[in-house]
């Protein structure tokens, strides 16, 4: 049977170190915190009493156990405290040689059976371990910010790592209201090496004035579901910590994505850590405050669709998901809409699937049957693409097929009044070169939907080389009637989302692939340590894997990034046909639920 951990040191009680000893005292675990002198010291009490009180302004414990929480913490300066513990946590700053001097320590201070633990997120287990003389007894325990809240520990055994200790520390972890999730000793463990990457390709956007940093973060929320855009995340990390975890990184694989954008030096340089400091990349109201506020880089509001086209009638082609869910939201936002067919039968088929979605909506009380009625007689079905010669702005809905499109565009530019915009809804394909098509390339634009349209809000607006700043903002106008999030990106493969999302994708593929840990403690932990709403393979599965590789290698072609090669794993259960969802097997099995 597992030893129960009952007295638990802490060594470094900074905001990961006070938030471990919360957690454990609120579980009635004696915790002794210990830091290198009086002033770090009552920083840290500092830590925890501000922590415990916002509990009990939220009503979520009282002020007796507030007091009683903090009365199960002993604090101290010397480790000498730490000599009858069972389990010894160090939360020092993520520096090899502090932590190594501090293992030594704790190995001359501890008794022979106590276990040793390290908080770090990047560096060697093994190579601490072999600071003490019980490397047996030492492991990582990865907490994440804010360990209150945050429900997730990776559990880290070396290739020495006893049993037994394994076995204890995923019981503690447990008593606490934790998950444990295993992970090799390699460099970043599950959390880090895919999600260290994922927000330095972000900073590398924006210091390319890809994108601007509001329209990057937006992109990532409204596209993806996140709590957090990748920049804001890392304001909240601390953009020191992310930049020690990611120059560790570097060091460990040599791979150039991990290397730290260069302007994330620049900000640690001059002080500005994000959240902490009230600086980062964006600008918050005080020092750890969560509210940002405005500051030059911030846009002005209503500027973006000043100068824009009048648009009333607006035309859609094609008669897919997407499409169809394009009709609804425009004429639920009051624009006639002309939508084309290929044949009468699939007009009809648009017609129906649109009432349905209204009736529904209806039901649930989110439309007045008014509404519905007046959007639906908005509605008009054609099978001749001559009947979109009046819409003032046409959005192409066809299959993501380069030549389908261009013949289309080319079809349209005939056929459209002069001034007219022509949008396609690429989600990976090259804008110019529909543009290319016309000889209007200054009327078109790129205006990503998501999937389904009349749900989720984003709309990546994608202008190219030529396309006329009044275009751009026409189709931003439309996005703000429809309701929906417009962000500007350039004409790149992969715009922000995907361009962000699938090298993230690929890496968990590579990971599992890798044997670094299973799959379902790397879905777990993505989505209990980032907040995300589905790991990885269970979004590659509802993506669709064979879409999911089309678009990984759209990516590699792009960029010739050779870590954005399509993971072989990834290849080879395209090649079996396991899809996904859609085939009932994919990197789970759906056939049995």
């Amino acid at each position: 049977m597992a030893r129960e951990f009952t007295k638990v040191g802490v060594v470094g009680l900074g905001t990961i170190g006070a938030g471990i000893a919360e957690v454990l005292a609120r579980t009635g675990v004696g915790v002794v915190g210990v830091e290198v002198s009086g002033a770090a010291l009552e920083h840290g009490r500092g830590h925890l009493s501000q922590s415990t009180g916002r509990a009990v302004e939220r009503g979520k414990m009282s002020a007796e156990e507030q007091q009683a929480l903090l009365d199960r913490i002993t604090f101290t300066t010397d480790p000498s405290q730490l000599a009858d513990c069972q389990l010894v946590v160090e939360a020092v700053p993520e520096r090899s040689e502090l932590k190594r001097g501090v293992f030594g320590e704790l190995d001359r201070v501890c008794g022979p059976e106590t276990v040793l633990a390290t908080s770090t997120s990047s560096l060697s287990v093994i190579e601490l371990a072999i600071a003490t003389s019980r490397p047996g007894k030492v492991l990582g325990m990865q907490w994440f910010t804010p360990a209150p809240v945050t429900g997730l520990v990776e559990v880290v055994p070396t290739v020495v790592t006893e049993p037994a200790v394994l076995e204890e520390v995923e019981a503690l972890v447990a008593r606490v209201d934790k998950q444990a999730v295993r992970a090799a000793d390699k460099t970043g463990f599950i959390v880090g090496a895919l999600l260290l990457p994922y927000l330095n390709q972000a900073v590398g956007m924006y210091e390319a004035h890809y994108a601007t940093r509001e329209d990057i973060d937006a992109a990532m929320r409204f596209g993806c579901g996140y709590p957090m855009g990748p920049l804001a995340v890392l304001d909240l990390i601390g953009l020191d910590t992310a930049y020690q975890v990611l120059d560790t990184m570097y060091h460990g694989t040599r791979d150039h994505r991990h290397a730290p954008a260069p302007i994330l030096k620049q900000l640690v340089t001059a002080g500005m850590l994000g959240r902490k400091t009230g600086r980062g990349f964006y600008t918050y109201a005080e020092p750890h405050s969560p509210r940002t506020e405005p500051d030059v880089l911030t846009p002005q509001r209503g500027a973006a669709s000043e100068g824009a086209r009048p648009v009333q009638r607006i035309g859609v082609v094609g008669t897919g998901t997407m499409a169809t869910g394009i009709v609804e939201v425009c004429a639920k936002a009051g624009y006639d809409v002309v939508f084309r067919a290929r044949s009468d039968e699939k007009a009809a088929g648009v017609r129906s699937r649109v009432e349905k979605s209204m009736d529904k909506a209806v039901q649930r009380g989110k439309l007045p049957e008014g509404d519905r009625d007046a959007a639906l007689a908005r509605i008009t079905g054609t099978v001749r693409l001559d009947d979109l010669a009046d819409c003032d702005l046409v959005i192409e809905g066809v299959v993501e097929e380069l030549s389908v499109k261009q013949g289309l565009f080319d079809t349209l530019d005939g056929i459209m009044k002069p001034g007219a915009v022509l949008t396609t809804t690429t989600s990976s394909l090259p804008v110019i070169q529909c543009a290319a098509s016309t000889s209007r390339p200054a009327d078109v634009i790129g205006m990503h939907f998501f999937n389904p349209a009349t749900v989720m809000k984003l709309v990546e607006v994608v202008p190219t080389v030529l396309t006329a700043p009044d275009v751009v903002a026409t189709v931003r106008a439309v996005c703000d009637r429809l309701g929906k999030v417009a962000v500007l990106c350039g004409d790149r493969a992969g715009f922000i989302v995907n361009a962000l999302l699938f090298p993230y994708l690929n890496d968990a593929v590579m990971m599992l692939d890798a044997q670094y840990a299973p799959r379902e403690d790397i879905d777990t932990a993505m989505k209990l340590a980032c907040g995300y709403p589905m790991g990885p393979f269970e979004l590659l599965d509802v993506v669709g894997l064979d879409v999911s590789l089309a678009i990984q290698r759209t990516l590699y072609h792009e960029f010739r990034e050779p870590t954005f090669a399509p993971a072989p794993l990834l290849e080879h259960l395209v090649t079996a046909g396991y899809l996904g969802r859609k085939t009932g097997k994919g990197f789970l099995d759906y056939s049995a639920r």
